[in-house]
């Protein structure tokens, strides 16, 4: 009875997972989703809770109690914009309890090695397993006292235990890749640790070596069942995820994290291997293909190169990068409303920088006020290089700018070179000209809205600061560029009773 009500429960369960991620797509739908997932979740922990082999109900009660307690706390004091960064942390917990149940796992197999041992006992038939083994011998009581997952990694044969011990390994490789790999992508979203494209001297040969060194210790882990060699692995797949991500730049993280999300779902299923559990090997294997088919388009769409991007920036373009003449001319308040009120057609293009100043509402009313007065207004969206892809897409629909004139970029890059007025809020490397004209740029390749084309481009941003990439951006230095320096939701609510 439980075993039928356990798999109901998963599958279930299973299906519920497959249409929170689906319907994650849509905006529409996308409300919907999240509590497709946290029904999903919640009969999956109730299942695993009363299913075969619980026990702790206690402590496990106690601890459910003190995660959901914290997640409650943070997502109250997470704003939307840091979103992006959240996941990256919570990628590294996945990571994280991967390696730990890996090391619960080869703790019990040594365990359970142990026992046979001080009771005498050698039982090389690969048919047999521990219990059998004792039975053999005249023991059957040896393993009495065992249960739940001790228990059933006593009653596996040489083979299942040969199985289990690959289970294990690649379950702590990809968590403790994934842990230090999140951690630092978390480092760089949130403005932590630098944007800029970072490796040790002979750092893709360094990444090969300790790839190399996993293997061979997998095989000493195979034959031995050695504790050095799970060690070893785990300190070379640790300095993997942290030295592949450090050699990524900023402007790629939406790709990172969506890596990310791929390798947290194949370290869940790594871990429904060694666990037997059935949920988390189907969520697991969907979470992590569909994150790595994501992180494919998102890489095509960006122009960039998926092997690239994911082994740590090899094969990537080297070479000094190209120097930025000219200066950068402030511009005030007075002069953007001249500037706009004079215009009949704009373009506002916004970045992470205007959900930062919470600047959205004074955008929308700035729209508002400018379509008033017969003016032509749209705004341009990057379809991927944020970080976050369709972030302002959200932000504008929560200001009910109206969903007709948010344009995609292969929409209206088109109409920069006849557009009046270009106003830039908040973006950085998706308006990079560099990643046109500067093939050794970190970005080069990337598409970019072409805004300098217009004839007029007002930057609104709070310092000289790069973006994400950490270079600098020549848009900011050309001739029919002003730069509207402040921060965004002030300069925009000082420029709003100028427009007249």
């Amino acid at each position: 009875m439980e075993y039928g009500f356990t798999t109901a429960a998963y599958v279930v369960a299973a299906v519920l997972f497959i249409l929170s991620l689906g319907g994650l797509s849509g905006q529409e739908s996308a409300k919907r989703a999240v509590w497709y997932g946290i029904a999903g979740m919640a009969l999956a922990v109730a299942a695993t809770l009363y299913g075969p082999g619980a026990g702790n109900w206690l402590i496990s009660l106690v601890m459910i109690a003190v995660g959901g307690a914290i997640g409650w706390v943070v997502a109250q004091r997470v704003q939307m914009t840091e979103m992006p960064q959240l996941v990256a942390a919570m990628h590294s917990l996945v990571g994280l309890a991967a390696v730990f149940i890996g090391f619960n796992t080869h703790v019990e197999m040594v365990s359970i090695a142990n026992s046979l041992a001080s009771a005498g006992l050698t039982c090389t038939d690969p048919v047999f397993s521990a219990v059998s083994c004792a039975e053999k011998f005249g023991q059957p009581g040896l393993f009495a006292d065992l249960h739940g997952f001790a228990l059933k990694v006593a009653g596996k044969i040489g083979v299942e235990i040969s199985i289990l011990r690959v289970e294990t390994f690649l379950g702590v490789f990809i968590g403790a890749v994934t842990f230090t790999g999140s951690v630092i992508a978390y480092g760089k979203l949130a403005g932590k640790v630098d944007g800029k494209a970072k490796k040790l001297p002979g750092g893709h040969l360094l990444n090969a070596s300790a790839a190399a060194i996993s293997l061979v210790l997998l095989v000493v882990y195979l034959q031995t069942g050695s504790s050095l060699a799970l060690i070893g692995m785990t300190a070379a797949a640790l300095f993997i995820g942290y030295h592949l991500i450090m050699g990524i730049g900023g402007a790629d993280m939406p790709v990172v994290v969506s890596m990310l999300n791929s390798y947290s779902g194949w370290a869940a299923a790594a871990i429904g291997f060694s666990l037997s559990n059935d949920l988390l090997i189907v969520v697991g294997a969907l979470v992590g293909s569909s994150g790595a088919i994501l992180s494919y388009i998102m890489c095509k769409a960006m122009n960039r190169s998926f092997i690239s991007v994911i082994l740590g920036g090899f094969g990537g373009t080297t070479g000094p990068a190209m120097e930025v003449v000219g200066e950068q001319i402030a511009i005030d308040t007075e002069g953007v409303a001249a500037a706009l009120n004079d215009a009949d057609s704009i373009i506002i293009i916004p970045g992470y920088g205007m959900a930062v100043a919470q600047a959205q509402q004074s955008v929308s009313e700035l729209t508002r006020k400018l379509r008033a007065k017969g003016k032509t207004v749209r705004f341009a969206i990057h379809p991927v290089a944020g970080r976050l892809p369709g972030h302002m897409n959200v932000l504008l629909a929560e200001a009910k700018v109206p969903y007709d004139i948010v344009l995609e970029m292969d929409e209206i890059t088109e109409d920069f070179p006849s557009t009046d007025v270009a106003i830039v809020i908040g973006s950085n490397d998706i308006v990079n000209p560099a990643a046109q004209e500067d093939p050794n740029s970190p970005i080069a390749g990337m598409p970019v809205l072409e805004c300098w084309k217009a004839k007029q481009v007002f930057v609104s941003k709070r310092g000289q600061g790069t973006g994400y990439s950490g270079i600098e951006n020549p848009l900011f230095y050309k001739d029919n560029t002003r730069m509207f320096y402040g921060d965004a939701k002030k300069s925009l609510d000082a420029l709003l009773p100028m427009i007249d």
